[in-house]
């Protein structure tokens, strides 16, 4: 469990490009750990899905898109951001986004 008040939380995600609608949640076994889905519109070009990305995985955790960051990954599919916020309120959404059965409909 991470400790309280612990900021810069990375997090694996695998990028879905070209979906019908933006979704975020799922699990994927990816080469940075476990990470979670996230489907976008956006094409994979030019930085568009990732942008997209950066902007869902915000909305989803509730924070400023200014506050999540690509650190890793940017032409890969699997990719690793880093959220400057409180790990230990994020942990409990991350889990349930990633976890769960069923992700966040359109954001």
């Amino acid at each position: 469990m991470p400790s309280p008040g612990t900021r810069d939380v990375s997090v694996p995600v695998r990028v879905r490009p070209g979906a019908g609608r933006t979704r975020v949640g799922g699990r994927y076994d990816g080469p940075h750990g476990p990470a979670l889905i996230i489907a976008v519109g956006a094409p994979a070009v030019d930085g568009k899905a990732t942008e997209a990305v950066r902007r869902a995985l915000a909305d989803a955790l509730g924070v400023r898109p200014s506050a999540v960051t690509l650190r890793l990954g940017a032409t890969s599919r699997d990719k690793v951001f880093t959220v400057d916020s409180d790990a230990a309120d994020l942990a409990p959404r991350l889990a349930a986004l990633r976890d769960g059965a069923t992700g966040t409909g359109p954001v």
